[in-house]
Parts: C-alpha cells; structure tokens; sequence
C-alpha cells in the first residue's frame, strides 16, 4: 500500500483524493475529533479495504455518508 500525504493548501488536492476513491483507494479525512477513512462505498473492495486498515469485523458495520 502506498501513503500519499497531500496538503489543504494545494488546489489540486480534492481532484487528487476524487480520483484515489473513483480507483477504489482509501482516503483519511479529518474531522472535528478523529481522522475517518473515506471510499467508495458502492465499490465492494474498496469497503473491504475499509475493514482491513481498521482491523474491524465484518459485523460491525460502517457509515455511509451520501449526498443529497
């Protein structure tokens, strides 16, 4: 697995983290309290992978967070 830091301060970096998840690749994203893992979750191996870089069993299960 390769680790691509990328910086708030790069215009380029939203199109960089959009195109990580549409190839089914994890993103960390900060939030208020934690860092989250993003992906798409519509993209089965992308969800597992989820679950593997979490070390999370598979019945416990995830949020999926969508636009409206």
């Amino acid at each position: 697995m390769n680790t691509l830091f990328l910086s708030a301060a790069d215009p380029q970096t939203p199109e960089t983290a959009a195109e990580i998840i549409r190839s089914g690749g994890l993103v960390a994203l900060p939030t208020e309290t934690v860092y989250g893992l993003g992906a798409n979750g519509l993209d089965e191996n992308a969800v597992a992978k989820i679950f593997e870089a979490k070390g999370r069993p598979q019945d416990n299960p995830l949020i999926l967070h969508i636009c409206g």
